[in-house]
Formats: C-alpha cells, structure tokens, sequence
C-alpha cells in the first residue's frame, strides 16, 4: 500500500540558509517554492492522505521524515539539478545520513529502521528535457507537466501493491512486482545479451547506452520512454500552500516572498534560447478567470500578516506571455477589476501587450502595477539571429506606451548573443535610462539541454556544472572571451543601479517603485560581486583554451 509520499524541491547552489540578508535579498539565500510543485503535491495529496512538501528553497529537509516515504517525488530544473541528483543517489543508496545529514544519528536510526527505501521519482524541466541523464539517479522520470501522470502513476503502484503485496525486495519498488507503464515515463533497465532492454510495450530511447544528454546510461543498460503524453488541458487546482513543510511561517515572515499565481502555461512564440516552448509546449493552455481569481485571493491570505505590515504588498503571476490569448486575458483581467483583490500585481508578457491600449486600461483597472517585458536584446540582428519577432523600434514603443497608462516596465535582458560586442553592458545600461525601465534582470545566455540553442552550441560550451546554469556565463562568445562577457554583465548591472539612480528613485518614484529601487540595488550589488568572483575561473578557461576555438565540454560526472 502506498501510504505516504514526500515532494522535495531540489535547492540551488544558494539554497536556503538561516541569515538576516533573507530580510531584504530575494533569491541570496532564500526564493519562493515552486508553484508547479505545490500544485503536484495538492493533486497527490487526494490520492494520499500522508502527502507534505519540502523546499530548500526556504527550509532544510527534515530527513527522518523523507527516509521511510513510499515514493520521493524530487523536482528539477537545470540550475538545481546536480542537488537533486545527489538526493537521489542517496536515497536510492540509503545514505543519506552520511551524504545528506553529516552524519545525523537520527537519520541514521531511521534510515536502519526502514526496511525498504522509497521509491525515487524525478521531474520538472530538466528531467523532462534530458532525460537520458536523470534516469541514472532515479527509479522513474515523469516527463512534462504532471497533473494527469501523477495521478496515473500513483494509482499504477497502488494497484501493483495491491496485486503482488509490494515492496518485496531489499532494492526497493522497482525489483518485485508489474513495472509502472504509463505514457509519459522514462526509465533506466539492464541490456540484455543482444544489447537491447528486451522491455514490454515500450520504446528504448537510442538503445544500449542511452540517447544523448550528460552523464547518460552506461553501455550495460538502455533509457527506455513510453509513449509520449500530451500536455493536460486542465490546469485549475489551486495549490494548497499548506502543504510545504514551514511555508506557512516563512511566508509571513519574510516580505522577499511574494504572493505567485500562474494563470496559464505554455507560449507560441519560437525563441531559441526558451526552455518554457520546449517544456511547457507552443499552445497556451489557461486557467478560468474565476479560479486565477481565487487562487490570487488565497495566495495573498496565505502571506499576508497583521503586524508589522509587509514592506512589500504585490502578487507575481508566473505566466511567460499573459497576453498571447488577448480574448481570455481581457476575462482575465475584468475578474480581477470587479474582486475585492487590492494587492499591486505585476506580469510577463511579450511586446505586443504595449501596443494595445485597451488591455493596458484593462490592467491599470485591475491593479496592475508593473509589466516584465522579455526584451532579451537591443539590436535588431540578435532578435532575427533567435527567432524573437520583434525590433527594437518595436521595444521601445511598447515601453513607452506601458507607461503612458501609468504601468511601470521592468526588462528581462540577456547578454551573450553572437551579435554582441565588446561595449554592449554599457549600451545596455543606457537603453535601460534612456526608456527609464524602473528594474531590469541581466543574465548571460541560457543554455538549458533541450533548447535549440543549447544543441546548436554545445562545442561552445565552457562546462556541464549545472550548478551555473542560471544566467552565468557558461559559453565562449563569438566575438569576445567569458570573461569580457561577465565584464559587460557587470557593466550593466553598475550603470542601471548606481547609487544616483536609486537616490532619484526614492525622490521621484511611487511607493512600491520606491521599494523595489532599494531591494534590487542592493540585490544587484549581490550579483555584480558573484559575477566578479567568477572572474577567476572564466579567466582560466581562456587559458586552458588559448586560442577561442572550441571549448572543451568538461563532464561534471554526475
């Protein structure tokens, strides 16, 4: 019987640690948890009584609750999937008081106490995306979103338990009983003598060996993946935010943890560098306007405090492109208008959004306060070079007809194009004063297995430490070195938040914008002093490399 079920959220390289910074920087060493995740626990936890969350994101695991868990869920993107790897192998060795808990005696009593370790199940983006790799470190990977899997996958063990009184075996789930086949699922099996898996039903995914991807299978055994699943359509469970182990207290706590909603999944457009089209899919699947209006409303409850009052009052809806269903986003946005909801909200959408008054009415009547536009670049040759439809002409009449309907404009930018040159942090810094964008992410090209651009320049790229694929500069440029690329991010960073912009801000900006100016200067003085103590080793790559021809891909071996 499958009786208790734990989720974790993989953390970064900067997970969660106890420190006063958490007070006032997002994202040093404390993030909100993972809304996708929280939905999948919400849905197994109807199935499951025993179900709970953890998040490094916020709190450290309480391992003697995860070791004698039936199943581990363990979510991954590509930035915290060397953590979540490392939870995997030790859950599936029973070490994890040696590799997780420093050796913890409770842990270890638990982990000797429990007779049959749990099932290791991988997901999110980057196990979906490579998932040749993640099937090393599991028992079973779901691909793509997981609102309908898990609930297959979960009622699959439930009836194989059933029927074979599973877990049998010392290894675990996997060495008795029917094996789970449902669509969407990828898994690791021994090769037999002919070099294939000599599996049932399903397909092997590039035979013995693996099919590309890091770290893949060995020689001895075959990556094996049913029939692909398409994306669920519905997609209005409200997650119980309840249901992550400590949020409840964090939340209210911390101002650096904001109210999240996702109103839709998915985007159209064909951008080379976006891990969101090959993930989530080209449609843009949506929610209803009265459940996007509900879940806003218990988001806020859950965050929300009494005393002191929050510094920061604003709610994130996490679409990548809300606007793209112009029908349904107007619905969206009436709903919004006509609730008692009075929380500033800010979101993301394509340029297109600057151009339609009506919708931007729309918005500025339901409250919105902010929208984050993925510009990504500033020159028209680098939009055309990734397939981003849109000018810079484009760009810069959107920004200015946002604001013109008292909506500020925050700009999602990336630096590392093949079109970029020696000069272009400090072209950036001024495109960002010159359009008077009140905040702005800066990141170096992202390269997420998957990705168009990621396989079109993977002799490019410096290294495979996932660890550094969040916007660090990971690739050899085309026409500077790494190090000159990080030089320019830094660049940026100093010239659209120096200390006189942040002084004209709180003279001249409205209240939140206020507060947002102190809180990412002071994030942005964060990053320019990671990035700077990055230098060193960028630096030795180019060394190493000599000449810029092509940069070794050094295997992390995981």
């Amino acid at each position: 019987m499958v009786s208790k079920l734990r989720f974790i959220e993989a953390g970064a390289a900067n997970r969660y640690r106890k420190t006063f910074k958490n007070r006032f920087l997002y994202n040093g060493n404390i993030c909100n948890p993972s809304t996708g995740l929280i939905t999948l626990t919400t849905i197994a936890r109807r199935l499951v009584d025993d179900t709970l969350m953890y998040s490094e994101s916020i709190s450290a695991v309480r391992w003697t609750d995860v070791v004698d868990a039936d199943v581990v869920f363990i979510s991954l993107n590509t930035f915290n999937a060397r953590r979540g790897y490392q939870i995997a192998d030790a859950l599936r060795a029973g070490q994890v008081a040696t590799d997780l808990a420093g050796g913890d005696r409770q842990v270890a009593a638990a982990e000797a106490a429990t007779s049959v370790r749990p099932l290791v199940v991988l997901g999110g983006m980057h196990a979906t995306l490579n998932y040749p790799e993640a099937v090393t470190h599991a028992d079973y990977v779901l691909l793509g979103d997981g609102d309908e899997s898990i609930v297959e996958f979960i009622e699959a063990l439930q009836a194989d338990a059933a029927a074979s009184q599973l877990p049998l075996a010392d290894g675990g789930w996997p060495a008795a009983g029917a094996p789970v086949r449902i669509p969407g699922l990828a898994w690791l099996q021994a090769a037999s003598s002919d070099g294939t898996g000599g599996a049932d039903d399903a397909g092997a995914a590039g035979g013995a060996g693996g099919a590309g991807g890091t770290g893949g299978a060995s020689p001895n055994t075959v990556v094996y993946q049913t029939a692909e699943r398409p994306q669920p359509l519905d997609i209005e469970t409200i997650p119980d935010r309840s249901l992550v182990y400590d949020y409840a207290r964090m939340a209210k706590k911390y101002d650096t943890l904001w109210p999240q909603v996702h109103a839709s999944r998915g985007c159209p457009s064909n951008c080379d560098y976006c891990c969101v089209i090959a993930h989530f899919g080209r449609r843009q699947r949506t929610r209803s306007p009265e459940v996007v209006v509900e879940d806003i409303r218990q988001a806020i409850a859950f965050h929300n405090r009494s005393w002191p009052p929050r510094l920061s009052r604003a709610v994130w809806l996490t679409d990548d492109n809300f606007a793209q269903d112009r029908e349904w986003a107007i619905s969206v946005l009436e709903a919004i208008a006509a609730s008692e909801l009075n929380w500033p909200i800010t979101v993301q959408a394509r340029w297109e959004l600057g151009m339609d008054d009506e919708m931007l009415t729309l918005m500025k009547q339901a409250n919105f306060f902010e929208v984050s536009l993925g510009i990504e670049f500033i020159d028209d040759a680098s939009f055309q070079r990734y397939h981003k439809r849109c000018t810079r002409e484009n760009i810069e009449r959107a920004i200015a007809n946002i604001q013109a309907h008292g909506i500020g404009v925050r700009g999602l930018f990336i630096l590392g194009s093949d079109e970029d040159r020696p000069g272009v942090g400090e072209r950036l810094g001024q495109f960002i004063l010159d359009n008077r964008i009140h905040g702005c992410l800066i990141q170096s090209m992202f390269f997420v297995p998957g990705t168009p651009v990621y396989e079109q320049n993977k002799e490019r790229l410096l290294h495979q430490d996932w660890d550094l694929y969040n916007g660090n500069v990971v690739h050899w440029p085309a026409n500077m070195t790494p190090a000159q690329l990080q030089q320019e991010m830094i660049a940026a960073s100093r010239k659209a938040y120096s200390l006189r912009r942040l002084g004209h801000s709180l003279l001249h900006s409205r209240g939140i914008f206020k507060a947002l100016a102190i809180g990412e200067t002071i994030w942005h003085a964060h990053l320019r002093k990671t990035w700077r103590q990055q230098l060193p080793a960028l630096q030795a790559y180019e060394i190493k490399c000599s000449i810029r021809p092509q940069a070794e891909a050094i295997s992390p071996g995981y």
